[in-house]
């Protein structure tokens, strides 16, 4: 079991490597209460000084809103050295406003530091999920791969993408949370690729021959010219091979519209390239989604959406005490049933 900062002494001590290269916590840390409120280190001092750190307890923990449970299997992670047993919602369920998701019995000395962290990994990770959730709704039987890792910090993007493909998402373009679920990850190309090598079709042709069997033949159609005159190009050029067409115009020129799509679509199909399907990404949200596929759109990338998803407010509270129901005023004391918790630890 890893030392915890339980102390104010320990804290004192803490003193940051010149060596560190980035502000993200390590694992390690986490694990030994480096990301609490000092608070709960405040704490631990006054109950160890009273004899009271070892008492007996009953913390539930419950949500604002409701959403898409996620973060489950790290908060079981951070807690599976310590003596305590945990019921929960498994990771992926749904949940309701004020529902108890999860349930943790024990000494508070063996917890309560983890307060913070707990609090943290189940409210960022159920926002993102949520959001997936959301975006799976709009597209119904279209998959769609989570973009969002550029939109946060690298040290959580692997979180996020993770939390995305447990709400919904297909799958990932972040290589880290692809694995993380057992997948590879995701994606073909970038602009940047096109753009040094200064043709849409020399690119495709390049990627095509260079690639493995697997990668998928999904080629950018926005970047030189007309997407539709793009797509034609393209498609001329790899035949049987071309998978799909990448439809990410920007917000300058108007973005990617129904109106595009659709003629795209009729212009591939008369042209006899039926088998091409529509990719199609760029600042894409639920309703933008639902009117794309109408319009034709086969599968879409989705970043900013999800990645920028508030975190679910999360609370835990103590509800029992040394075997006495209590609870501060406006909550109600005692444990609140709840049928759908499943005992994890």
């Amino acid at each position: 079991m890893a030392d915890i900062m339980d102390t104010l002494s320990k804290v004192r001590k803490f003193v940051l490597s010149e060596e560190r290269r980035f502000h993200s916590a390590q694992h390690e840390e986490i694990a030994s209460g480096a990301t609490t409120d000092i608070y709960f280190v405040r704490t631990y001092e006054i109950l160890k000084h009273l004899g009271k750190a070892d008492t007996p307890v009953v913390a539930e923990i419950f949500p604002r809103k409701p959403g898409i449970l996620c973060g489950v299997v790290e908060v079981l992670e951070l807690l599976k050295d310590r003596e305590v047993k945990i019921w929960g919602l498994p990771e992926g369920s749904d949940f309701s406003p004020k529902e108890v998701v999860m349930r943790i019995e024990g000494p508070y000395s063996q917890f309560g530091l983890y307060e913070t962290a707990i609090l943290g990994m189940l409210a960022s990770a159920s926002g993102w999920a949520t959001a997936a959730r959301e975006i799976k709704e709009a597209a119904g039987d279209k998959p769609f791969i989570c973009f969002g890792a550029r939109h946060v910090h690298p040290a959580v993007a692997p979180v996020m993408e993770r939390a995305a493909i447990i709400g919904g998402a297909s799958g990932a373009s972040c290589i880290l949370a692809a694995k993380l679920v057992g997948q590879e990850p995701q994606g073909t190309m970038p602009h940047a690729l096109i753009l040094i090598v200064g043709d849409t079709v020399e690119t495709a042709l390049a990627y095509h021959r260079l690639m493995p069997p697997e990668a998928p033949r999904t080629v950018l159609v926005d970047t030189f010219k007309d997407e539709a005159e793009e797509s034609l190009r393209v498609a001329e050029a790899l035949g049987p091979a071309l998978q799909a067409v990448r439809l990410d115009t920007p917000g300058e020129r108007g973005g990617v519209t129904p109106a595009l799509v659709k003629e795209v679509r009729h212009r591939l199909d008369l042209a006899g390239f039926n088998h091409v399907k529509i990719f199609v990404s760029g600042g894409l949200y639920p309703e933008k989604i639902r009117e794309l596929k109408e319009a034709g759109a086969d599968a879409f990338g989705v970043g900013s959406y999800i990645s920028g998803a508030p975190p679910i407010d999360m609370t835990l509270d103590l509800k029992v005490v040394e075997g006495r129901p209590l609870a501060k005023r406006g909550r109600l004391p005692g444990i609140i049933p709840n049928p759908r918790l499943q005992r994890l630890k």
